[in-house]
């Protein structure tokens, strides 16, 4: 629990899990700016905004900039702890996906280019053939290119490969 916003923003520590609950008003930054102040800190901590002077207003900038919840006082410990729980759920399936996006992304460096450049070829669904044919080569060295892309991403199949990629944001060269 902090005192402050300010001593939040000075304490806080976007690696531990959890979340915020925050209200509109309070001193120094009120909660918006204190949302926006974790927002330019490329924060993805689940914000609940819990306040008495609640309008549609602001409550529609507060979720609109990414609030799990806005409460209105007298909020009972049900919906309050709904919330949290809900926040914090939330949290942890964006560290998890973080986290599965931070291991695609590694994997994804050990890659040579021109087997970056075949990958691309196949989650485009072209065939070995054509693919060398593409780049000037000939299929077996394709073929080799191909099993290591596979054997460096940990793939068994061009199914799992498309979805990695997709998730990665790997998009499949255009032809």
């Amino acid at each position: 629990m902090f005192t402050s916003p300010k001593e939040f923003l000075d304490n806080h520590d976007s690696s531990l899990p959890g979340c915020a609950v925050l209200d509109v008003s309070m001193p120094d930054l009120d909660g918006l700016e204190l949302q926006q102040a974790l927002t330019a800190e490329r924060s993805q901590r689940p914000i609940i905004f819990l306040t008495g002077q609640g309008d549609i207003p602001t409550s529609v900038r507060a979720m609109k900039a990414g609030a799990i919840d806005f409460l209105t006082k007298p909020v009972s410990d049900a919906d309050l702890l709904t919330a949290i729980a809900n926040a914090v759920q939330a949290d942890c399936e964006n560290r998890h996906a973080s986290s599965e996006l931070e291991s695609i992304n590694a994997r994804l460096a050990t890659l040579t280019p021109r087997e970056h450049e075949v990958m691309t070829h196949v989650i485009a669904g072209r065939l070995n053939k054509q693919i060398a044919g593409d780049l000037g080569t000939v299929e077996k060295t394709i073929k080799v290119h191909r099993g290591r892309v596979m054997e460096k991403l940990g793939l068994r199949s061009v199914a799992d490969l498309v979805r990695l990629a997709e998730k990665a944001g790997v998009s499949p060269r255009k032809f």
